[in-house]
C-alpha cells in the first residue's frame, strides 16, 4: 500500500476503531483536514494529508485525526524511517502540556486492514482532534493589515512564556544532548539534509557557498555539543503552523518532533525565524509589526528564563531554520531578495559568537 494513494475501507476502519474504543463504531464522515485548518500556500512541501474521521461509538459522537507520512528525501526515504517518526510521536505527544493527545499508533497491511504491526507496510498515527486555527493565519493577517493589536502582542508573549515553562524541565543525560546536536547537522531534516536538497544549479546558493556553511556548522557542533547541562524538555518544531489558536484564547500544539529532550534554542529559533520571514516578505527588511513581535518574544523569553547562554548557542539553530525557509523545495514562492537576505542572515549569525536579537536588522542588511 502506498501512502500517496491511500484509500480507507470503511468496514476496516470501523473494525479498528471499535476495537480501540471498545464499543460499536459507525463512521459517518472522512475528509482531508488540510483545508479546514491551513489554507496557506507558502509552505507547499510536507507530509501526508491528515484525515478527519467523524464517527459514533455507542451513539456518542467522536472525532479523531489519522496521520500518515509520505516518502521524501529528508530522512523519510524508507518505510522504517516513517515508522520511527510516528512511533516517536506516540511516545512523546502525551508528555507535553497543551499538546494534542496521541490515541494510538498502528499500521496498514497490504490488504488495507488497520491492525497490529506484524504485517505492516506503512504506519499511521491517530491523535486527538483539536479545534482552532493555525497561528500562521494571524501572521498572514498582519502581513495584509500591517496593524498590530494588543492581542497580537499578548499572543507572542504567551508563546514565549510557554517555552519558558517547558524548558524549565531539565534532564541530566549527556548522550541525549549530543544526539540532538548531532541530528541538528546530520539528520535528513537537519542542516546537511537541507543543504543536500538544494538544486545543484541554484544561483543564489552555489555548491561552494553551501559547503562553507556546512563547514561553519560543523565547527559550531564541536563548540556546543558538550553543553549537556542545557538539556531541556522541548517541542522540537515550534513554528506557527504547529500552534492552534482556540476560541478561549488558549492554544494547542501539533507535531512535536525529534524527541522529548533537546536544546531550548531550537524552539526559540523555530518560532522567531518566522517573524523574520514574514517581515522580509512584507517589507524587505526587519521593521514594522513582525519586528515588534520578534523583539517582544526574545525580550520575554530572556527575561523569564534567565537563559543568557542561549545567545551563544542559537547560531547553528538559526542557520538551520533559515536554510529551511529559504529552501526552494519547502518554500517555492519566495522572492529572490528574500532568499538573499536569509542567506546573509545565515552567514553573519554563524560568524558571531554572541547573537544579539536587537541587531537582527544588521544581520539581514
Amino acid at each position: 500500500m502506498k501512502v500517496e494513494s491511500l484509500s480507507l475501507d470503511r468496514e476496516a476502519l470501523e473494525s479498528y476503531l471499535s476495537s480501540l474504543y471498545e464499543g460499536q463504531v459507525r463512521v459517518f464522515n472522512v475528509r482531508e483536514l488540510r483545508d479546514g485548518q491551513d489554507q496557506d500556500r507558502l509552505k507547499e512541501f510536507g507530509y501526508g494529508s491528515p484525515l478527519l474521521i467523524e464517527f459514533t461509538c455507542d451513539d456518542q459522537e467522536e472525532r479523531a485525526v489519522l496521520h500518515t507520512m509520505s516518502p521524501d528525501s529528508f530522512g523519510h526515504e524508507r518505510s522504517s524511517d516513517r515508522a520511527r517518526s510516528l512511533l516517536l510521536d506516540r511516545a512523546t505527544f502525551n508528555a507535553l502540556p497543551r499538546h494534542v493527545r496521541s490515541l494510538d499508533v498502528g499500521a496498514f497491511t497490504s490488504g488495507g486492514e488497520l491492525l497490529s504491526l506484524g504485517e505492516a507496510e506503512e504506519f499511521f498515527h491517530l491523535t486527538q482532534y483539536a479545534p482552532g486555527y493555525p497561528y500562521v493565519r494571524d501572521l498572514q493577517r498582519l502581513a495584509v493589515s500591517d496593524r498590530l493589536s494588543p492581542d497580537d502582542e499578548a499572543q507572542a508573549i504567551a508563546l514565549a512564556d510557554y517555552l519558558v515553562q517547558i524548558h524549565a524541565l531539565k534532564k541530566s543525560k549527556p548522550v541525549l544532548y549530543r544526539r540532538r546536536i548531532r541530528d541538528l547537522l546530520g539528520h535528513g531534516e537537519g542542516i546537511t539534509g537541507m543543504l543536500d536538497g538544494y538544486p545543484p544549479d541554484f544561483a543564489l546558493a552555489p555548491t561552494s557557498h553551501l559547503e562553507e556553511i556546512e563547514r561553519q556548522c560543523v565547527t559550531w557542533r564541536w563548540r556546543i555539543k558538550g553543553l549537556d547541562h542545557r538539556l531541556s524538555q522541548v517541542h522540537g518544531d515550534f513554528h506557527p503552523w504547529n500552534v492552534l489558536l482556540q476560541e478561549d484564547g488558549g492554544f494547542m500544539l501539533l507535531d512535536r518532533s525529534r524527541g522529548a529532550w533537546g536544546e531550548p534554542a531550537d524552539d526559540v529559533s523555530a518560532m522567531t525565524i518566522n517573524y523574520l520571514l514574514f517581515s522580509l516578505r512584507q517589507r524587505g527588511e526587519m521593521t514594522g509589526p513582525f519586528c515588534r513581535l520578534y523583539d517582544l518574544f526574545w525580550a520575554r523569553y530572556l527575561e523569564e528564563s534567565g537563559d543568557d547562554e542561549v545567545l551563544t548557542v542559537v547560531q547553528p539553530f538559526y542557520a538551520w531554520r533559515a536554510l529551511v525557509v529559504a529552501h526552494p523545495v519547502w518554500y517555492p514562492d519566495l522572492a529572490s531578495t528574500v532568499r538573499e537576505a536569509l542567506f546573509r542572515f545565515v552567514e553573519r549569525v554563524l560568524a558571531t559568537e554572541r547573537f544579539e536579537p536587537g541587531r537582527v536588522a544588521d544581520y539581514l542588511a
